[in-house]
């Protein structure tokens, strides 16, 4: 019988209709037809693991079940389950999500590997979101983007499911990282040259399987934007009346969310949620955006575990943008606007006893408005800062490289009040790598496309040799159109007063 399906799959591999069709690839689990598009190759929608539907709900990602006949791989897979607008198809969302997409150069061989997580706070966003032609061609590499479960679907936890709960989204890109060590190099890569890169909950997750045990050996270069193992927020950041927050909780905290949700849901045990409709668990969806740490995938804080040296010894580049929190701080100004009494509110209401000397440090009257003093004091305390702090124990034990996108001008993704200047804003470096859920290159002008040739030129040096062409920390690389460079991150970030404060 395995004689009979292996000359079958040759026979379709090698028929006519198929060569007309697209590219066929043999993967593990069965061939998949994708598309020639121009000078690349594209494969969509290929699965990576089982549906994790039914009584796989809340299980580590099993086995997808292989299949003999061409799978069609020329669209993305659905989104892993999240809020869409009203009146979204229902085929564009789903539990059945654990798919990922490979593009490559058309004549790739032997090409370096990069593994795409996307951000979007761990509660939305998918893979297919982020076109990777652009850093393809600039970078000569094969570009992996991943779906991975979100919110309730990914990060629920429970008393019941012991040590196994609260991060089923990290399992699902490790089931993903394992797939392309399998089968990258029938699509051109080299799976002995894997780069592991995200932004936002991308680099959260990047950090997070950076320090996690079950990791070891799926990938060999990391790269963290915008999400550093260190970082946090403090009481009212993230909103009006929100707490004190890392992205990381324990999993007694998140346990206890757990327990009181499947009492609401009329629930004794796991079978019975398991047998709940999504959409009725979508009611709680976002009381798990946020990943556990203490079980057997996570057992560790990140920022403990950077602290202690317990990370796989590969080399990582970190960085953010200059001014990370300004959308969230827009957010707010655009409802309750933050004027001069609001801005001294706000820093009692999160640094009680140091508010007076914080606001020294940050006086209203030195920016343009005081929401956007607000915006450098977050900026600096929960991501700059503290990104520093992991860089230096990065630093300790590998080879590690550090980067600000400083590019004041570039086009933000967020909505901004007319007298707030959005800076260099969180996510705004994407498209500098990326075409980003249909926003091209053409956003950008000349300047800021040479700067992006720049950056697509160090992330792909870096997933090529572990080097991306500056010096390793301390030195941090800014990226400013006409002026790359050096920065001084502790003085232009007010590090030394955090350190003497916190």
């Amino acid at each position: 019988m395995r004689v009979v399906a292996a000359l079958a799959l040759l026979f379709s591999l090698l028929s006519p209709a198929n060569a007309s069709a697209g590219p066929v690839v043999p993967t593990t689990s069965g061939p998949v037809r994708g598309v020639d598009d121009g000078g690349f190759r594209a494969y969509q929608g290929i699965p990576y693991a089982a549906p994790p539907v039914g009584s796989l709900r809340w299980t580590a990602p099993r086995p997808v079940r292989p299949w003999s006949q061409v799978r069609d791989a020329t669209k993305p897979g659905p989104a892993c389950r999240q809020d869409v607008p009203s009146g979204t198809p229902e085929s564009l969302v789903s539990e059945d999500c654990l798919y990922l997409n490979v593009t490559a150069p058309k004549s790739a061989h032997r090409l370096p590997v990069m593994v795409w997580l996307h951000g979007g706070g761990f509660f939305e966003g998918q893979g297919s979101d982020y076109d990777p032609r652009r850093l393809i061609r600039g970078g000569n590499v094969v570009v992996v983007t991943v779906n991975y479960r979100l919110g309730i679907f990914g990060f629920f936890n429970h008393p019941s499911l012991g040590r196994d709960g609260g991060a089923f989204g990290l399992q699902d890109q490790q089931a993903a990282l394992r797939w392309v060590r399998a089968n990258v190099a029938r699509f051109g890569g080299d799976a002995s040259n894997v780069t592991l890169f995200g932004e936002s909950a991308g680099g959260m997750s990047t950090c997070s399987q950076l320090v996690s045990p079950a990791a070891a050996g799926l990938f060999d270069k990391a790269i963290v934007m915008s999400g550093s193992c260190s970082m946090n927020w403090p009481k009212e950041a993230l909103g009006p009346g929100l707490p004190a927050i890392a992205p990381w909780i324990p999993a007694s905290m998140s346990q206890g969310i757990g327990a009181g949700d499947m009492q609401k849901l009329g629930c004794d045990d796991l079978k019975c949620l398991r047998g709940k409709k999504a959409a009725e668990l979508m009611k709680y969806f976002m009381d798990f955006a946020l990943v556990t740490y203490g079980n057997r995938t996570l057992p560790e804080a990140p920022a403990a575990a950077v602290e202690a040296g317990h990370f796989h010894r590969i080399p990582v580049m970190q960085g953010n943008t200059r001014d990370e929190h300004s959308s969230w701080v827009a957010y707010t100004d655009m409802r309750q606007k933050i004027d001069l009494g609001r801005y001294r509110s706000m820093l009692a209401a999160s640094f009680g006893r140091n508010a007076a000397k914080v606001e020294r440090e940050y006086p209203a009257s030195g920016y343009a408005t005081p929401a956007t003093a607000l915006s450098a004091v977050w900026t600096d305390r929960s991501w700059i800062c503290p990104a520093l702090v992991a860089d230096k124990g990065f630093a300790r034990h590998t080879r590690t490289y550090a980067y600000e996108f400083g590019d004041r001008t570039a086009p933000p993704i967020a909505e901004f009040p007319a007298d707030m200047p959005p800076g260099a804003s969180h996510g705004s470096d994407l498209v500098y790598l990326f075409d980003v859920d249909g926003t091209t290159s053409s956003v950008l002008n000349a300047a800021q496309r040479k700067l992006s040739g720049q950056m697509i030129g160090y992330v792909t040096s870096f997933a090529a040799t572990g080097r991306p062409g500056w010096r390793a920390f301390p030195t941090v690389q800014s990226f400013v159109p006409g002026a790359v460079g050096p920065v001084d991150l502790t003085a232009e970030h007010h590090c030394g007063f955090w350190s003497a404060i916190s």
